[in-house]
């Protein structure tokens, strides 16, 4: 088995607000998932169903990685904008069993 750690996020949002969440995520969030050599793959994703949801899937490559980026500036200024326009969030996390290869 892998030690890659898997973690899954479902927000919900304010009505209306996802849109200003993910500006936010955008500004903070992107280029700091980007330049992470610990995030093997992240999806950010809008649920079709529900104009007040996002989900978000992350493949860090340790469960000590993916406690460690909830340490950083661009997270922690995440948080701080985001706090009044969510309304709740949950994460799951699962140890990788397997995934299928990036061929780029």
């Amino acid at each position: 088995m892998s030690e890659n750690r898997a973690v899954f996020v479902t927000h919900r949002t304010r009505r209306g607000r996802r849109d200003d969440v993910h500006s936010i995520w955008a500004r903070h969030m992107q280029l700091a998932i980007e330049r992470n050599p610990d995030h093997l793959i992240y999806a950010y994703t809008f649920d079709p169903s529900d104009p007040d949801v996002i989900h978000a899937f992350q493949l860090y490559s340790t469960a000590e990685a993916a406690a460690s980026f909830l340490t950083t500036d661009p997270y922690l200024a995440y948080l701080t904008e985001v706090d009044g326009l969510l309304i709740d969030t949950e994460v799951t996390v699962g140890d990788e069993v397997w995934h299928k290869p990036n061929h780029d």
